[in-house]
């Protein structure tokens, strides 16, 4: 984890040189230079179906799920969202959603309730994966289209900028940071329009309302780590974070736990 670690930061964004960690705080990045590799899950999830015992009826739990309230969300942050509750893949820690093909942000709780979502900027060429080295790397050296905001599984913390903004910072090699977008009136028209098709503008930092910051993101990492997921959108879901779907797993368990019908089960006794 990041907590209590000190490093010297290794990016920009921006031109802002992230600062040195502070307990629950990771150095900052103002815009965006960038990435890491895919981060795995910290362990893979059997995926069984529960067995069933001869004429018996075994009690199955019902699916954890994420509570998305009432705000609407694509069918893949549904996905990794119930995965995460019903894994417990977020190990009790506050949790992220970024959904780079709607442009969305979406932060739950430890036990996987929303705490509110809101519209993002993001890196400016389609792609899940970062450039190497590019953490290390001048701003006005990276092209067009190596400013990817990489998709993945990050533990993520509180931290601060040498001019003193606090940022949640995703991934630190790669220099990529959550934070206020920066108030330039291009960014700010292309943030309130309501399709993602203009949303696609950073070197790879995710860029969120002020208010949504202050009042969703800040208040939800204060005194604790917690974990970003980024989504895809060139590879699937499944195979960046090993997820499965919860409801299916649950049916194919409750399928299994049904007693066999007495025939079949005075056959199979007399075999």
């Amino acid at each position: 984890m990041l907590t209590g670690v000190t490093i010297v930061a290794k990016g920009l964004c921006f031109g802002l040189l992230a600062a040195s960690f502070i307990p629950h705080q990771a150095a900052a990045a103002d815009d965006a230079t960038q990435l890491s590799d895919l981060s795995r899950p910290l362990s893979a999830h059997n995926d069984a179906a529960v067995p069933s015992n001869l004429g018996t009826q075994l009690t199955v739990a019902h699916p954890k799920l994420a509570n998305f309230e009432q705000a609407r969300a694509s069918r893949e942050a549904r996905h990794v969202a119930n995965w995460v509750v019903d894994s417990g893949d977020n190990r009790r820690m506050p949790f992220v959603i970024v959904d780079k093909m709607d442009a969305e942000v979406f932060v739950f709780d430890a036990d996987g309730r929303l705490r509110g979502a809101a519209p993002a900027l993001l890196g400016l060429a389609r792609g899940d994966d970062a450039v190497p080295g590019i953490g290390d790397r001048k701003l006005s050296s990276i092209r067009p289209e190596e400013r990817t905001t990489p998709a993945g599984r990050f533990v993520a913390a509180l931290g601060r900028s040498t001019r003193g903004e606090d940022v949640l910072w995703v991934d630190y090699d790669g220099a990529v940071s959550m934070h206020r977008v920066i108030a330039t009136k291009n960014r700010l028209q292309r943030l309130a329009t309501p399709t993602p098709l203009d949303n696609r503008i950073s070197y790879g930092c995710i860029n969120v309302p002020a208010k949504f910051y202050e009042n969703v993101v800040r208040p939800a990492f204060t005194g604790t780590d917690g974990i970003v997921y980024v989504l895809p959108e060139t590879k699937l879901a499944s195979k960046v974070f090993a997820s499965y779907d919860v409801e299916e797993k649950h049916a194919r368990a409750r399928t299994a736990s049904q007693p066999l019908p007495a025939q079949v089960a005075s056959g199979a006794a007399r075999n």
